[in-house]
């Protein structure tokens, strides 16, 4: 498959759209938020709260009157929707209200989406003009390809269909990123406009939550490891940092 050719990113203008992240202490460290129209990836193990920075993401946009799509392989409504109302969250309202939709899909349609160029996700994003997008997780995806070149391809393609959307979009990955060697990148990884690591560690008796962003395309990130925290509201970033290392 040939590569198509990406415009090359500067430095972002000030004047430059940014999309709010919807998480307290997160714009900061990336000048603001995401970049308009950016396909960004946050990689976590389990339980690490990837899956609620993705729909926080989702809220702020429908705080804004933004129409909102999740996509997932893993979730159900029912249940999905009881857990995010503990956060004051009430998704089901705003799916009646035609602003918030919920996609439960599987890899092997990801996949179908995907030599079909866009499938049912492009009707859906084209007809309710949505404009922030989550698919939690890319994990499951990742595994249908034999090879470093099929997954390489295959992740070319998903991006490629994503950003034609013009949409702001967060993928969800789940992978230890203290287990990740220094260099190394996955596919999905390479292509994407950003990577948000989200570290669930032990410290002493109990487990932490960190947050780093390991790149962002035309932006001057945070280089710093800042504490993730929790509150009824859902995730926020201390404005302290961890300066032990990440081990």
């Amino acid at each position: 498959m040939a590569r198509k050719k990406r415009k090359v990113e500067g430095k972002v203008k000030s004047n430059e759209k940014r999309i709010s992240s919807g998480i307290e202490g997160f714009d900061k460290m990336v000048e603001g938020g995401f970049e308009k129209n950016s396909v960004n990836l946050v990689v976590g193990d389990s339980g690490c709260g990837k899956t609620i920075f993705a729909i926080q993401f989702l809220v702020e946009g429908l705080k804004k009157g933004e129409s909102c799509l999740y996509v997932t392989f893993e979730e159900k409504k029912k249940e999905f929707y009881s857990n995010m109302l503990n956060f004051g969250w009430n998704l089901e309202e705003n799916e009646k209200k035609g602003k918030f939709f919920f996609l439960e899909y599987n890899p092997e349609k990801v996949k179908n989406m995907i030599e079909e160029g866009g499938g049912e996700i492009e009707s859906i994003v084209v007809k309710h003009k949505i404009s922030r997008i989550v698919i939690d997780s890319v994990t499951s995806f990742a595994l249908l390809f034999e090879d470093e070149l099929q997954k390489r391809e295959a992740a070319l393609s998903l991006f490629d269909i994503i950003r034609k959307w013009n949409c702001t979009s967060i993928l969800t990955l789940q992978e230890n990123p203290v287990e990740r060697k220094e260099g190394s990148s996955t596919s999905i990884e390479f292509e994407a406009d950003s990577i948000i690591l989200i570290y669930f560690i032990r410290e002493r008796k109990e487990r932490q939550r960190f947050i780093e962003v390991l790149k962002m395309r035309g932006t001057r990130h945070s280089a710093k490891i800042h504490p993730l925290n929790f509150s009824n509201k859902g995730l926020y970033v201390s404005s302290e940092v961890f300066s032990d290392g990440i081990k």
